[in-house]
């Protein structure tokens, strides 16, 4: 743990003087703010001096950095901790830190030139190693298509495969239904795996359930011969076809998912990744680093029957997508982009909107009334008034960053003090019970359900 905390103080050293000869100044934001929908929930802290009011702990310093870009600053630093209350995995945190930037008058090639450039250094210096820049670019459409993810991992193959085409009307009704109802039949090809036994199999059918699947096909080219669970189904004509299509060779195994594309793309997504690691086709000292680009601008929130942010409420449309935003708000991209090393996402921004008018009209779609984005966001809508410089910006999981590099399984073991899979510190024993004074200064009276 010594060795992983002093890295982690060696990247912080790394990145204040990195960007401070870059021309960036540092700047605290506050810890105690308004609470904003930003995502994930709100850690909430009592004002006593103002009965019946809460502050929120910052999700992320976003609007404040805007605010910053907004009112002259040109190029903001800041090593911050973040706060959010959400459900906890291996590489979440409640509390986390972020380096977080923002330039002004940027477009997305500025900002993703100075973070390669910051990247190829802190590999240099911490690892030794010299990476190659530019990174590669990739459309979250592409990504999709051909991972299953918006965060995929490059250090092996296993693409998806679309054979919705050839399994169109043909007579086996699972697939022929789901291609009619506007869901698709996609593939992983494995290579290898054809002497995979019933009961591996069946685990991988349980794997993919997980990710809503309904169930997998499978179809094996084994001494010559064709295995597969849908053989009966599959003419010589469709048999030769997804040969060809899935590039499937002797000894190959070839996974099929039938769903909506949601559910496919999550599920031979994460199947891809199990298979690479479980026939060890992960080369752990290869760093494949990737932009995704081109976002979702929203998504649909059944819930709620309205449009929501992909990421936040402030990220810039793409100028040709204005023109149709409100008629098909779902077709609109995002000027947002990931940096994504080995199948992990270490950080994202976007370019901001800086119109008045095109912030209202994002607001509108995503359900706030004029007034109400007013009550939520006044401070940053009335700096609009004076004109905004075009900008944007990024943020890095400090904590995911160290544990990339280290090659850990956990950002738990890059911090000091981490809390468990409950939100809990072992040794404070936090969160805990306060005294009932503590509670009538703050007038807060407990609901808490009763005891079985």
């Amino acid at each position: 743990m010594q060795r992983n905390l002093k890295l982690k103080s060696d990247i912080c050293h790394i990145t204040r003087n990195f960007f401070h000869d870059e021309g960036f100044i540092e700047v605290e934001t506050p810890m105690l703010n308004k609470s904003t929908p930003e995502g994930a929930r709100d850690y909430l802290v009592p004002s006593r001096v103002n009965p019946g009011m809460f502050y929120a702990l910052p999700q992320s310093p976003q609007l404040f950095k805007q605010i910053l870009m907004l009112s002259g600053y040109d190029r903001y630093i800041q090593i911050a901790r973040c706060f959010r209350d959400e459900d906890l995995r291996a590489d979440r945190q409640p509390e986390f830190t972020q380096i977080d930037m923002e330039l002004s008058f940027v477009d997305e090639d500025d900002v993703i030139d100075v973070n390669e450039r910051y990247l190829k250094k802190i590999f240099k210096e911490i690892k030794g190693i010299d990476i190659e820049t530019p990174f590669m670019r990739m459309t979250y459409d592409e990504a999709m298509r051909r991972f299953g993810s918006d965060k995929p991992d490059l250090r092996f193959g296993m693409e998806l495969t679309d054979m919705s085409d050839i399994f169109a009307g043909c007579e086996f009704k699972v697939f022929a239904d789901t291609i009619a109802k506007g869901g698709s039949v996609r593939t992983i090809t494995v290579p290898g795996a054809a002497n995979y036994t019933r009961k591996q199999i069946d685990e991988l059918i349980d794997f993919v359930k997980i990710y809503k699947a309904k169930g997998l096909a499978s179809f094996a080219i084994e001494n010559g011969e064709y295995k597969s669970n849908i053989l009966r189904f599959m003419s010589e004509d469709i048999i030769a076809k997804v040969v060809e299509r899935a590039n499937a060779k002797e000894g190959d195994l070839v996974l099929f998912v039938a769903d909506t594309n949601e559910v496919v793309f999550a599920a031979l997504g994460a199947l891809r990744c199990e298979m690479a690691k479980r026939l060890n086709l992960i080369n752990k000292d290869e760093y494949k680093f990737l932009w995704v680009v081109d976002f979702p601008m929203f998504e649909w929130d059944e819930e709620n029957n309205r449009c929501k942010a992909v990421h936040h409420p402030f990220t810039s449309p793409k100028d040709e997508d204005l023109a149709f935003m409100e008629e098909r708000p779902l077709d609109v991209k995002a000027k947002a982009y990931d940096i994504v090393l080995n199948g992990t996402e270490l950080g994202g921004g976007s370019i901001r909107i800086h119109s008045r008018e095109v912030q209202r009209r994002v607001f509108n779609l995503l359900g706030f009334t004029d007034e109400q984005a007013q009550a939520r966001f006044g401070f940053l809508l009335d700096a609009f008034k004076y004109g905004v410089p075009p900008h944007g910006g990024l943020a890095y999981g400090l904590d995911r960053l160290v544990m990339l590099v280290l090659g850990l399984d956990t950002i738990r073991d890059t911090i000091a003090f981490p809390k468990d899979k409950s939100a809990s510190c072992q040794m404070s024993e936090a969160p805990n019970v306060v005294d009932e004074k503590q509670l009538d200064e703050l007038h807060i009276k407990l609901n808490l359900p009763e005891e079985q």
